[in-house]
């Protein structure tokens, strides 16, 4: 729609600069065709039918269906019949600053980052909403879309209320039917804590030796405690921080893949592009070739 504040350049879709959030429904017949995003994106199945293809296979989907996509994750929709489906996109800076204490909390914590992160989702989270939460949901998407035209300077906290309610409506339901709900209980600090140090520098030649020192915490005992929250132990959360931020790279700028596995901590071409292709399920030069489309080379912290 032409007033909505995401643009498509080739297979990427990004935001207008400026823009944090953004909710808006969209109807699919046949096909929407392969991409991937710059954001964040929680998309909720209102009405119709069709197919969700992306690494983690085909899925049908069906009116109560949501799914938690990172940046960087690509998908399309096949043969759709009037498939409704109401999105909800908000950008990784605004998770990092305005939404960064959702990370402590059980529900959302998990619904946005360690659940994405566990096991082989790959970055992906799915779940299925009964009739009520879905209309319970669809009404603070209303609510977010209802703004989208006021200054964001001036409705800030509307924003981030509308969406936080949307968002904690999702991860009940998730903490409700995921299989590995358990790991939704309260997040020890020491776990939050070394998140927080290895994305600051995901550059850096983490071992678990080296972290559970920062923490001052006996190795074995991290690795426990990180693995009861995100079933993952901690160089494997590393692992998928780092792909995500060269999937980044690769789509906004023309540093050489080599330079962009050095940049998120793997010097080793060979070792980035088996990670890279592991995660991902195509390779550097592939996902590059296929999505960037904005090409300028930034300084990175």
């Amino acid at each position: 729609m032409a007033d909505e504040p995401v643009r498509t350049r080739g297979t990427v879709l990004h935001f207008v600069e400026g823009t944090v959030v953004h909710a808006g429904p969209h109807v699919h017949e046949n096909s929407h065709p392969l991409h991937t995003h710059s954001f964040f994106e929680l998309l909720l199945v209102t009405g119709g039918e069709g197919i969700h293809h992306s690494l983690a296979g085909r899925q049908k989907l069906e009116a109560g269906d949501a799914i938690l996509l990172r940046p960087g994750v690509w998908h399309e929709y096949v043969d759709c019949e009037a498939l409704e489906v109401y999105n909800c996109c908000f950008s990784a800076d605004l998770v990092r600053r305005e939404l960064a204490w959702a990370r402590e909390d059980p529900l959302l914590g998990y619904l946005l980052w360690t659940g994405p992160f566990s096991a082989e989702r790959r970055g992906m989270l799915a779940t299925h909403l009964d009739p009520a939460t879905m209309k319970e949901a669809v009404g603070h998407l209303d609510g977010l879309r209802q703004l989208r035209n006021q200054p964001l300077s001036q409705h800030r906290g509307e924003v981030i209320g509308w969406l936080s309610l949307y968002l904690s409506c999702v991860a009940r339901t998730v903490a409700e039917r995921d299989e590995r709900s358990e790991h939704t209980a309260q997040t020890h600090p020491a776990v939050l804590d070394a998140m927080r140090l290895m994305e600051a520098d995901p550059a850096r030649h983490w071992t678990l030796t080296d972290l559970a020192g920062e923490l001052h915490l006996a190795p074995g005992y991290l690795v426990r405690l990180f693995k009861s929250v995100t079933g993952l132990p901690p160089m494997a959360y590393l692992s998928r921080h780092r792909v995500e931020l060269a999937a980044d790279r690769l789509l906004h700028t023309d540093l050489p893949i080599s330079r962009i596995g050095e940049s998120v901590g793997w010097p080793d071409q060979n070792y980035f592009a088996r990670r890279f292709k592991s995660h991902y399920g195509l390779p550097a030069s592939v996902y590059r070739e296929r999505f960037n489309a904005v090409k300028s080379t930034p300084s990175y912290r």
